[in-house]
């Protein structure tokens, strides 16, 4: 695929994420999506050959942006891993005008939606969680280790119920236009990594 081919399909890509994010998969059609991107029926076909696999291939490019950003987030960079961990979490408090926490907006919004609908778009979002896991799971481990993270915590365990604690979290900040359930979220994750309170 020639660049300017990686561009457009990078663009009808980025312009679906946005109206997805705000609206749900099933409420959007692809006259609106191709109307945004200012591109025609024809060139979307010959990127993907339905909207199923358009949304395949929006989570699958969501999901690879989202553990670039989640390994930044974690890379060694001299500080303890525990630090490094609660960077991850505060970042779900940047919280965007409609209550939804950043970046995590997709995944909150479309999980529910599309488990039902497409195997392959499920299969996306699982593999991408399950990643996600895996690296809290090796911060953990690796705070243990260095004394930042309590040492009776096991780590898959521990990434697992703080993941989808903070799921949960980031879908009742949705209900309530407020951000009380992430930082309760917050506060019991500090608890849970023996890390004191922040202040």
């Amino acid at each position: 695929m020639s660049t300017d081919q990686h561009s457009v399909r990078q663009h009808i890509l980025d312009t679906g994420k946005v109206i997805l994010t705000g609206k749900g998969y099933s409420a959007v059609g692809l006259n609106e999506i191709l109307s945004a991107a200012g591109v025609p029926k024809g060139s979307f076909y010959h990127y993907f050959k339905s909207k199923e696999l358009f949304g395949e291939a929006l989570l699958d490019d969501y999901v690879s942006a989202y553990l670039r950003e989640l390994d930044a987030l974690l890379a060694a960079d001299g500080s303890p891993a525990g630090a490094r961990l609660m960077r991850y979490w505060d970042s779900w408090l940047t919280l965007s005008a409609d209550g939804c926490a950043g970046s995590r907006c997709l995944v909150v919004k479309l999980s529910g939606e599309v488990a039902d609908m497409s195997a392959a778009m499920r299969d996306v979002l699982l593999r991408g969680t399950n990643q996600i896991v895996q690296r809290l799971a090796a911060c953990i481990e690796e705070g243990v280790a260095d004394g930042s993270i309590a040492a009776g915590a096991d780590p898959q365990h521990s990434a697992l119920a703080l993941y989808e604690m903070w799921l949960g979290a980031a879908l009742l900040t949705k209900l309530r236009r407020e951000p009380s359930a992430l930082e309760g979220a917050l506060r019991a994750t500090r608890a849970m990594l023996g890390l004191p309170a922040s202040h």
